[in-house]
């Protein structure tokens, strides 16, 4: 998994009824992209997080552009 700053990370739902969870990468700490990553969800709380099989990165579509 490579990620970098501005990615966001999906962690889907773990159990029947649980939603997913959106957080931004805020700094990768690893090399090349590789976890872990600072990251900061929707209400502002940074931690540190090395995500598991359950999650998935979704580059900025402005990164894509030429």
């Amino acid at each position: 998994m490579r990620a970098k700053k501005g990615d966001k990370l999906v962690r889907h739902g773990r159990v029947v009824g649980e939603h997913d969870r959106t957080v931004e990468v805020v700094e990768t700490l690893g090399a090349n992209g590789n976890p872990p990553y600072r990251v900061r969800d929707d209400q502002g709380h940074e931690t540190i997080m090395s995500p598991g099989p359950d999650c998935v990165v979704d580059h900025r579509k402005d990164a894509q552009k030429p």
